[in-house]
């Protein structure tokens, strides 16, 4: 598998504090064109601050220094690598550790992945992808069932009613990660609830109290932090109890580490990521997804063709959704515009080489994913939203490469590809129903989606990055985006068309998605 996972946009806060964490200081220099460090014991983190974000703080220095940059990061060397072809240089396609998944259990204290051999980590990585595929094929109807009831509760809210849509996919998201995960525990809403709480406080501290050590410093946090990872733990231990050596009529995911030969404490781990990695995905996958949809009607239009060409009036299915490439192709440049995951990266565990400079050994080095994803010279018009453009092979390759598609994906994202085209497809199948997703205003044509971009987040108090200007397909459209999140706040609406095929005049009821406290769903 690839050196990095995809991972949702905290990751890259992840991956250097985890560093301070497995790893010595180096102050070996390295005579890769960068930055000296702004402060002794600090190195560089007070210009990372200054930049809002360390992917803004990477394409400021790529776009200054070139496609190979260094920085300090404490007392620590850091390497980041900006263009594909360097990357191609870099990567080893042979290690069995996924450097991502290693550093998020080192944050949640967990050993036991960092103790055992190069064939135990390869076995026990075979398990966890298995355990996602069989759980997507056993829970495929269930997808399918959330995705429609998500729906049903957009169609029956009335027509002032103003929803969140960042706040909705990500309960979409968890209850399609829990049960799927864990099982019928998380039919209950109140489980789901109590688990979005957690995974919330848990999360947000990932993201932020350990790259700054503010976490340690405010024991109100701390207490906060350590009684919700208990607390989660205390129930996937509850349902790894549940479970073990009976019959239950769906397989989910915990089941199959279950029939290896797996220790109860690395059952816990293996779920725990799953839960967490595969809930923040999913939501910001189908988020970003429905945003640009919303966007383009074009898309709209050749993504309702090939569903109705390949689904027909029937409900989609397992074996359909290879067939739907378009869809794909949506999801793939939806990953790539968003910038899903800005940065991945590796310890450089031997000295080497990228193009004419030498890495010393124990020098971190970024992937800097979001610099690339927006490079002109792989992606021409790169912040066109265009998936037109993975018709090339060559397109296909260098996602692959970054470890977006193809063989090289992670587990955690081929769910949340499975999840959010089970979701379009019931999005889609509303139009053949009398409603139609379209971008615009009211034109007398079919049922509208609104955005109306006001330069505020969804959710603010998640939002760490500078907001940006994305120009899409339309030309006439300047959306604003989060360069780490979710997309601007927006209002959606969706109304029922007096035609079949919504290509008349529409009325009746509407669905508003956009920013505010809405409901919960």
């Amino acid at each position: 598998m690839l050196d990095f996972a995809i991972f949702a946009v905290t990751f890259l806060l992840i991956l250097v504090g985890a560093v301070l964490y497995l790893y010595p200081a180096s102050r070996q220099a390295s005579g890769i064109p960068g930055l000296a460090p702004t402060d002794e014991k600090d190195g560089n983190l007070p210009d990372i601050i200054a930049s809002s974000s360390l992917h803004e703080f990477l394409v400021n220095l790529h776009e200054k220094y070139g496609p190979v940059v260094s920085f300090w990061f404490g007392r620590r060397l850091v390497v980041s690598l900006g263009s594909i072809d360097l990357l191609k240089q870099h990567i080893n396609p042979n290690r069995s550790l996924d450097p991502f998944e290693t550093m998020l259990k080192s944050l949640l204290r967990y050993q036991s992945s960092l103790n055992g051999g190069t064939g135990e980590s390869h076995m026990r990585r075979k398990l966890y992808e298995n355990g996602v595929t069989k759980s997507l094929q056993s829970n495929f109807a269930l997808i399918q069932k959330l995705s429609e009831e998500l729906l049903a509760k957009w169609l029956s809210l009335p027509e002032a009613q103003h929803v969140p849509l960042c706040q909705h996919m990500l309960g979409f998201a968890m209850k399609s990660v829990t049960q799927t995960a864990m099982g019928s525990s998380f039919e209950d809403d109140r489980e789901v609830i109590r688990f979005r709480r957690h995974h919330d406080a848990i999360w947000s501290e990932i993201g932020k109290g350990f790259l700054d050590g503010s976490l340690d410093k405010n024991m109100t946090r701390k207490k906060l932090y350590e009684d919700a990872l208990m607390e989660m733990e205390s129930t996937l231990r509850k349902v790894t109890k549940e479970r073990r050596g009976k019959s239950f009529n769906r397989h989910v995911f915990i089941d199959t580490l279950l029939q290896g030969s797996l220790s109860d404490q690395q059952i816990l781990e293996d779920t725990m990521i799953f839960s967490l990695a595969g809930s923040i995905i999913t939501a910001n996958l189908c988020t970003w997804a429905v945003y640009f949809l919303t966007t383009s009607e074009d898309v709209q239009h050749n993504l309702y063709k090939e569903m109705d060409r390949v689904l027909g009036k029937g409900p989609i299915t397992h074996e359909k959704i290879e067939q739907l490439r378009y869809c794909r192709q949506v999801l793939c440049e939806t990953v790539r515009t968003a910038k899903l995951t800005s940065i991945a990266a590796q310890l450089q565990e031997l000295e080497g080489r990228v193009d004419q400079h030498t890495i010393p050994k124990e020098t971190l080095v970024l992937y800097a994913l979001g610099v690339m994803l927006q490079d002109s010279s792989s992606w021409p018009s790169p912040y066109k939203f265009d998936p037109e453009r993975f018709n090339e092979e060559l397109a296909m390759k260098n996602l692959s490469l970054l470890g977006f598609s193809g063989s090289q994906e992670c587990p955690e994202l081929r769910f949340a590809y499975m999840v959010a085209t089970v979701l379009l497809s019931v999005l889609n199948k509303a139009s053949t129903e009398g409603y139609k997703l379209m971008e615009g205003h009211e034109s007398g044509k079919g049922t509208k989606i609104y955005w109306n971009s006001n330069r505020k987040t969804l959710n603010p108090g998640r939002d760490e990055g500078t907001l940006r200007y994305l120009n899409n397909r339309n030309a006439a459209t300047s959306v604003l985006l989060s360069s780490l999140q979710y997309p601007a706040c927006h209002k959606l609406t969706l109304a029922p068309s007096s035609g079949g095929r919504g290509g008349e005049r529409g009325g009746g009821e509407r669905l508003l998605l956009g920013s505010g406290e809405g409901i919960q769903w």
